[in-house]
């Protein structure tokens, strides 16, 4: 049944309590963050089911690579979101509408560029953070499956952050929740029906990145009327726009990968048991911060058309509005994960060294990733509010100067556990200068930019 097309895009987040609007986007937006990380997480215990540590190793490996071609999709939604929210934010809904277009224009591309970047050196990056050469073999065979649909994937990625800008986190997140369920579905199919393993999880990974794009995009064109019609001139006209945004933003989210490589190497050092630990640490955070990881996306939108519409009292409100939400969050979730620590550690059969990782993790750690989130939440005010130079600066502080020093002590002084708690009392600073940064970028807006006079004034 067709949908039913909006009237007009509205900037909704200029009107209304913003804890409601920072809360209803940040859980909708979540729900379908969930239900891909949830995916992840079974794949991870389809592939433990099979007893070999090294699939769990590989699929280990394989993500910091994954993580990598991700960021550059991050990247330019972030670059997505944010043009279209400030141009529904100025009431130019045909700048909204060319914005979205190009730069769905340009995620193609540079998908093309880095997904085939990327398969060119694949051996050269695993063999880097420390794959040896049974695990580099099966990280090869599951990644030169999934980075060809890296298009797919950046699409998708962008579409939602475009029906999230219009304030429609709940379609985007149907579109999130259909690729899961399809995904949840084909990988026991796949992996033991057919008897594919690691390929056959990385077909239904596949096939679950096109559900998404498929529903998103046709929301995206039915409901919204939000896409213009491509022409070489405008894209070259509005590149610039687009570039200032998404390079650095992608520069941003290419530092976690960076990160998360020294920290996998760093951990390789100590044997395949802590590896597939921190793999499975990998699918758990991301599954219990959910919220928080969706927090980022989900702000910006409302960041973005305040700051639009000059309304910097709303935009300093629903900043501080987005890390009372974070703190109360990881909280509760922290609880829950020391009090599930005992099951979770059954669920994947895990002893030694892997069970150690993750009573860590499910114990002091999780309380430090408030500090993630902080910077989440920083990075999207940066982002909307047209300084995102400023996000590249911390992310890549974080995940260098906040990364590699605490790492290698906590590795040489506690094992593979010191490897955990040196990456997690890294963000602890640069949490700090992303929020003072952050306040302090908000102050000077509002005197550079002030307030659009009303009727009344």
């Amino acid at each position: 049944m067709p949908l039913e097309p909006a009237a007009r895009p509205v900037a909704r987040f200029t009107e209304g309590s913003l804890l409601r609007h920072v809360s209803v986007m940040s859980m909708t937006t979540s729900v379908g963050v969930l239900a891909l990380f949830f995916v992840d997480f079974v794949d991870l215990l389809f592939i433990s089911m099979l007893g070999r540590a090294e699939l769990a190793a590989a699929v280990g490996y394989a993500g910091v690579v994954l993580f990598f071609t991700t960021s550059v999709g991050i990247g330019v939604s972030i670059a997505a979101g944010a043009l279209v929210a400030r141009a529904l934010g100025e009431g130019d809904e045909e700048g909204a509408r060319a914005s979205a277009t190009y730069a769905l224009a340009f995620g193609v591309l540079a998908a093309l560029a880095v997904s085939a970047g990327v398969l060119a050196t694949l051996d050269f990056w695993l063999q880097l953070i420390g794959a040896s050469d049974g695990t580099e073999l099966l990280a090869t065979q599951y990644l030169t499956i999934i980075i060809p649909s890296m298009p797919i994937l950046l699409l998708g990625m962008a579409t939602g952050a475009v029906l999230r800008a219009h304030g429609d986190a709940k379609r985007a997140m149907y579109a999130t929740l259909f690729g899961g369920a399809v995904n949840l579905v084909m990988d026991p199919i796949l992996i033991f029906g057919f008897g594919l393993e690691l390929r056959g999880a990385a077909i239904a990974t596949v096939l679950a990145r096109t559900a998404v794009l498929v529903i998103a995009l046709r929301v995206l064109l039915t409901r919204h009327d939000a896409l213009a019609r491509f022409q070489w001139a405008g894209f070259k006209t509005r590149l610039p726009a687009l570039l200032a945004i998404a390079g650095p933003a992608m520069l941003t989210n290419i530092a976690t990968p960076v990160g998360n490589g020294f920290v996998t190497r760093a951990m390789a050092e100590h044997g395949e048991a802590a590896v597939a630990g921190m793999a499975i640490v990998s699918r758990i955070a991301p599954l219990s911060f959910a919220v928080v990881f969706a927090l980022s996306g989900a702000i910006g939108p409302i960041i973005g058309q305040n700051f639009g519409a000059r309304q910097h009292d709303r935009v300093r409100t629903a900043f501080l509005e987005g890390l009372r939400f974070a703190g109360v969050y990881v909280l509760v979730a922290s609880l829950l994960l020391y009090l599930l620590r005992d099951p979770l550690v059954m669920l994947f059969d895990a002893d030694g060294e892997t069970r150690e990782l993750m009573f860590w993790f499910c114990g002091p750690l999780a309380l430090l990733f408030f500090f993630n989130a902080a910077i989440f939440v920083a990075n999207a005010a940066f982002n909307n509010l047209a300084r995102p130079l400023y996000s590249t600066w911390v992310n890549w502080g974080r995940n260098t100067l906040g990364t590699v020093p605490f790492v290698m002590f906590g590795s040489t002084v506690m094992g593979a556990p010191g490897v955990m708690i040196g990456q997690a009392l890294g963000g602890v600073l640069f949490a700090a200068i992303g929020v003072w940064g952050a306040l302090t970028l908000m102050a000077s807006q509002r005197e550079r930019l002030p307030p659009i006079p009303t009727a009344t004034d």
